[in-house]
């Protein structure tokens, strides 16, 4: 599979924090895209429906004192974003 061919164009990687690690990932794009950089081989054939009617892919960001639930194919990576919650569904190997 060519990520170039499913990843909306970006000029950088922007730095996130998912599960208390740091990670790299492409600006202008979903998070449920990000996974998929991430982890092409797990997220690329996992059971999501990829735009948003599943509700499997819902991750929880942390934003100061609070957390929201959002869903990672509706929601685009901000630099600094901070990820504390994922779903069984993304396995990111």
């Amino acid at each position: 599979m060519e990520l170039g061919d499913i990843l909306n164009p970006y000029d950088r990687l922007v730095e996130i924090d998912l599960l208390g690690e740091k990670r790299e990932v492409p600006e202008n794009n979903s998070l449920l895209r990000c996974f998929q950089f991430l982890s092409p081989d797990t997220v690329s054939y996992s059971d999501l429906c990829w735009n948003g009617t599943c509700m499997d892919c819902q991750v929880v960001v942390k934003n100061g004192d609070k957390e929201k639930a959002v869903l990672a194919c509706r929601t685009d990576v901000a630099e600094g974003m901070e990820i504390v919650g994922m779903p069984a569904a993304i396995d990111l190997g």
